[in-house]
Parts: C-alpha cells; structure tokens; sequence
C-alpha cells in the first residue's frame, strides 16, 4: 500500500477551489485530488475564519452562506484540522517567519501533521523551514 499523502491548503487555495479558478495548477491539483480521494486533505480551522473575515470586507464572495460552504466542504471530505495549543505554540515558534498569525498558524499546522502545504504565497514558499511545500500556482 503506498504512503498516504497528507496535504494541507492554504486559505486562498481552498477559495480557488471553490471557485474552480485556473489559478491552481495542474500538478498541484493531481496533488490535491489525490489527497482527497485518499482522505488526506486538510485545511486548518483558522481558514474559516479568514474567509468570513474576508466574506465581510466584501473581498471574497461565496455562492453559499458561510456556514453552510463550510458544512458542504467537510460533507465532501475536507478535514477541518482544530488549532490545538501545541500548534499554537508552534506557530509562535517559527524562525524568521513573518508575524501574520492565520500564516504562522497554517505552517504550524502543516508541520505538526508532517504534511505538504499547498501555498501561492511567496513569502510562505521562500520561508526556509522545515515543511514541504507546494506553490499552488504550478
């Protein structure tokens, strides 16, 4: 049996998910279809929070009221991963990574579940720690 893939996406990718945006390149989409077929993709708990914060800026619009896009995304397979107090110690010990919390808090995440973070983010992607990454745009 092979190695189960364990993915992590970050918030805008789970947005250009839903959105079916052409953003998320092909490698990566394998990637994450793979996971979810296998039961490996995950999102940290604080995604939600970033999209309802950027729902009410008006920034992100979704088809479906917040709560229920979430039931959906889990209904579906995703796995809402909890922000424990050992990922929030994590988080808050990061070398040299910048001070957005939701990031620190995603990249903790990812590397308490020893899983790939799927990120566009360029300052994510250049951090020089100890997570796998994947740039979502290829």
């Amino acid at each position: 049996m092979g190695r189960r893939r364990v993915i992590v996406l970050d918030t805008h990718v789970l947005v250009w998910l839903d959105e079916g945006s052409q953003r998320v390149g092909a490698k990566s989409r394998r990637l994450i279809d793979d996971a979810l077929h296998e039961d490996a993709l995950g999102v940290s708990a604080i995604s939600f929070w970033e999209v309802a914060m950027l729902v009410q800026k008006g920034r992100v619009e979704l088809k479906l009221d917040l709560a229920d896009w979430r039931r959906e995304l889990l209904e579906y397979g995703l796995e809402e991963i909890p922000v424990t107090g050992s990922i929030g110690i994590q988080a808050a010990r990061l070398e040299n990574f910048h001070g957005d919390p939701a990031d620190r808090l995603i990249t903790a995440t990812a590397l308490e579940r020893r899983a790939t973070l799927v990120t566009a983010d360029d300052r994510m992607l250049g951090w020089h720690g100890d997570v796998p990454r994947q740039d979502a745009r290829n």
